[in-house]
């Protein structure tokens, strides 16, 4: 599993069809097999920062399987117009620090 996250420097203007931009390509992300979750999350402090958390299976799933596969043309054609207002985009390992804190709910 490899996390990757892309952040986003998005004008406020633009922000509306931004985020409705990803909602329509959230359903090809969703339908790809190297997806396991993903998350679009904006900055409150500064609102024309974003950053697009996914999930992928590996990294080779996600480079090579899901960018050359039957969900990658859908997906980009609605993110294509943001693509030069990435700030950056990593893939990370995850870490075994992890937990949750006192207000998660408990089963």
């Amino acid at each position: 599993m490899i996390v990757e996250y892309i952040r986003y420097r998005i004008d406020r203007q633009d922000a509306e069809e931004f985020e409705a931009a990803y909602a329509r390509a959230a359903v090809p992300l969703a339908a790809a097999p190297q997806c396991m979750d993903y998350e679009l999350s904006r900055c409150v402090e500064e609102p024309e920062w974003y950053v697009l958390r996914i999930t992928w299976t590996s990294i080779e799933d996600h480079l090579r399987g899901f960018r050359g596969g039957e969900h990658f043309a859908a997906f980009f054609s609605e993110i294509k117009p943001y693509v030069r207002q990435i700030e950056e985009m990593r893939h990370y390992e995850r870490t075994a620090v992890r937990g949750t804190g006192s207000s998660f709910p408990s089963p």
